[in-house]
């Protein structure tokens, strides 16, 4: 409950922050305030991309890592900042990885079959503008992902 307070506290003083700016913050920049103070609220050690992307590895897997063009089978629970959650994980992935969002294709490939990940993914690198069901436009996305099977 305090981790929450303290988040929610963060991002209401970067909101503040930003409003107070004569030329304000690009997307990209609110997106990696917000996920700063997610990290910090839940006491993350991310690594963090040159995309923006967040990650932490909890299990790397074998040497088979998939490519652009590889097949996954994967599960995952994908939720927002707030933990609302939007993909509870109850069905199996199975997709080509260049037909995911840009930062599951980036983020994917730094593991192995049977590897396990979670991904904190800023607006940019998920659906950006565009809001999908129980997804606000502009929403950095969390996902707990199980690589399963990589294939061609």
């Amino acid at each position: 409950m305090l981790k929450r307070i303290l988040l929610f506290a963060l991002i209401g003083f970067s909101i503040l922050s930003f409003e107070a700016c004569d030329k304000g913050p690009s997307q990209e920049e609110i997106d990696q305030e917000l996920i700063e103070a997610y990290v910090l609220a839940n006491n993350l050690e991310t690594t963090k991309t040159e995309s923006g992307l967040h990650y932490i590895i909890y299990e790397e897997g074998d040497d088979n890592h998939p490519d652009y063009y590889s097949f996954i089978v994967a599960k995952y629970k994908g939720y927002l900042l707030d933990g609302t959650v939007f993909d509870d994980g109850s069905t199996e992935l199975n997709a080509q990885l260049a037909s995911m969002i840009p930062g599951w294709i980036e983020g994917l490939q730094y593991i192995g079959e049977g590897g396990k990940m979670l991904l904190i993914i800023p607006s940019n690198l998920g659906y950006g503008g565009i809001e999908k069901i129980g997804i606000p436009e502009y929403s950095v996305l969390v996902f707990e992902v199980t690589l399963l099977q990589v294939y061609d």
